[in-house]
């Protein structure tokens, strides 16, 4: 799995968004997260898988002008 662009080999997958934010130590407020392009929902975190060949983003919003 490659996460913002870094490969991450030693992750335990299958797994769900949430538990990949857990395992990355990634706090959750603030953030959005796409797999393979496609932005999913925090309300859809807990059900949606990523697995090894999936690519993750994960971005912080931040505030500014």
């Amino acid at each position: 799995m490659i996460v913002n662009g870094v490969p991450h080999g030693s992750l335990i997958l299958p797994s769900t968004v949430t538990v990949l934010l857990a395992e990355l130590g990634i706090e959750v407020r603030g953030i959005a997260v796409a797999v393979n392009g496609e932005i999913v929902r925090k309300s859809q975190w807990e059900t949606t898988m990523v697995d090894h060949n999936d690519i993750v983003e994960i971005v912080t919003a931040v505030a500014g002008g």
